[in-house]
């Protein structure tokens, strides 16, 4: 039997978590939970210059609310710990060694100006920009010198002529050659080791089977099994998803809008929703189906399915998403996610009648694309938050309108306490009265009701105001 699958996810936390990296995670957490396996977090904080515990923070809690929960990682020790990278620096130094001894690597001096230097002259030559081996072959004296000037060296992998290939579960057969690469840093002058250095000693000591990744990492792969056969390591399965692309078919960036988990999280989409989009973008699942629980992602997802070309990220369409997620929702849960966006918009939830406060989202939450939309469809059951919107005021502006009105509120004034059979009885009366019927019925009494031409079912909107404020209102609008 084949063992379980490990995967693992290894952000860098040099800023909020990306849609395209949030991916990235879910591929590998669906992965392992379809399988069995188990789901890593590694945290990959080697560059001390841009790492932050502020983005750490915030991906440790985007993961959470995302519900992509780790099986080893930060807060849950495992046998391959740690996992994080600036703990691992003695790992990585025994491991420069082997190389050293093997004869693989050599220290290289030149500075950043130089390597600039020569890049620029190989673009303007029209050929691949690469390492060309300039401390490949120093003398020691040669070393002694430059390390006596003050230079401190980096260390790079001797890169021999070969043809580097692999299998990759989505692309098939890959081909890299060896010589367009040029020698590579493994461990930079400051003694931090470089992304492909560090990530092949951490994916074979934690025991990763399959590195699933986007295809900008192709080509570090190529980098990656020469390392891996310099250690004399089983190289993992390699699997490299398509990247999300604005609509413009380019990688998914600012310009296009929001890009992070935290930017969604704020206008109040949905975990499940956010969840259930990114799972579909390049991704195939049964029959086509697009809105899915989680449970029936993991039983239905495969990454031989998934797709070799960019997915384009339509944010109307996670928003289409997100509406019926909202829909969905228990109440009394969609109470729990909207209550920050209540105490943005000024409400005290605390101050609420419990019981009043449940009809009046289980009935303005069907109008609702977003969480952060709350406050302009709660706001009509308010006194204090109630106004009148310009295209209202139109409504208004018409006599036959204002006859409606009066002729609805004059049966109220005379009506027994029963606020669903008075509604009928009221508009019944309303028609009979001024003949009006249809939207010139309804319209000037939801605009009486509401301060709006849209909104929820209008005997519902009724029955929670209750008959006072109904009649102030109705006074207020025709005064």
């Amino acid at each position: 039997m084949a063992p379980k699958p490990r995967v693992r996810f290894a952000p860098s936390p040099t800023g909020e978590l990306h849609v395209g990296n949030a991916r990235t995670a879910l591929f590998n957490w669906i992965f392992a939970r379809h399988h069995g396996g188990t789901f890593i977090l590694r945290i990959e904080d080697t560059d001390a210059s841009r790492s932050a515990v502020s983005y750490q923070k915030n991906l440790l809690n985007d993961l959470n609310w995302l519900g992509l929960d780790w099986d080893e990682g930060p807060h849950k020790n495992g046998a391959y710990g740690p996992y994080k990278q600036s703990e691992r620096l003695d790992i990585y130094r025994k491991h420069l060694q082997k190389l050293i001894d093997l004869d693989l690597v050599y220290p290289c001096y030149c500075t950043e100006e130089e390597l600039e230097e020569e890049r620029h002259a190989l673009i303007l030559s029209k050929r691949m920009p690469r390492y060309m081996g300039k401390c490949r072959n120093l003398m020691a004296r040669e070393r002694i010198k430059l390390e006596n000037e003050g230079r401190k060296p980096s260390f790079r992998f001797k890169v021999q002529p070969q043809v580097i290939e692999f299998d990759d579960l989505i692309r098939g057969s890959m081909k890299f050659e060896g010589e367009a690469m040029g020698d590579f840093i493994i461990v930079r002058s400051n003694g931090m080791p470089a992304y492909n250095f560090a990530v092949v000693i951490d994916d074979h000591l934690m025991g990763i089977t399959h590195v699933i990744r986007g295809e900008d990492h192709l080509s570090n792969t190529a980098l990656q099994i020469m390392l891996y056969k310099a250690f004399g390591f089983p190289p993992p399965t390699f699997v490299h998803h398509s990247l999300i692309l604005g609509k413009d078919r380019t990688k998914l960036s600012k310009r296009h809008g929001s890009v992070s988990v935290g930017e969604f999280r704020k206008q109040g989409i949905l975990p499940g929703a956010l969840i259930n989009y990114l799972g579909l973008l390049g991704s195939s699942f049964t029959e086509g189906r697009e809105v899915m629980s989680r449970d029936e992602m993991i039983t239905g997802f495969a990454l031989e399915r998934a797709s070799k070309s960019g997915a384009i990220f339509d944010e109307e369409k996670l928003r289409w998403l997100n509406a019926i997620y909202i829909r969905s929702c228990r109440t009394e849960d969609l109470i729990e996610w909207l209550k920050p966006f209540l105490e943005q918009a000024g409400y005290k939830t605390d101050a609420i009648a419990a019981k009043w406060l449940n009809e009046v989202i289980d009935l303005v939450k069907t109008e609702l694309t977003t969480l952060a939309e709350i406050g302009s469809h709660i706001d009509i059951f308010f006194d204090d938050k109630f106004e009148i919107t310009a295209e209202a005021k139109k409504i208004l502006e018409k006599e036959d309108a204002v006859q409606v009105i009066k002729a609805f509120g004059e049966y109220l004034k005379t009506a027994a306490d029963n606020p669903q059979e008075n509604y009928l009885a009221a508009i019944k009366y309303t028609k009979e009265k001024t003949s009006a019927k249809g939207k010139d019925l309804f319209m000037p009494i939801r605009v009486a009701l509401t301060g709006k031409v849209h909104g929820p079912e209008l005997d519902k909107v009724f029955a929670l105001l209750g008959e006072n404020a109904v009649l102030k209102r109705l006074k207020l609008v025709t005064s």
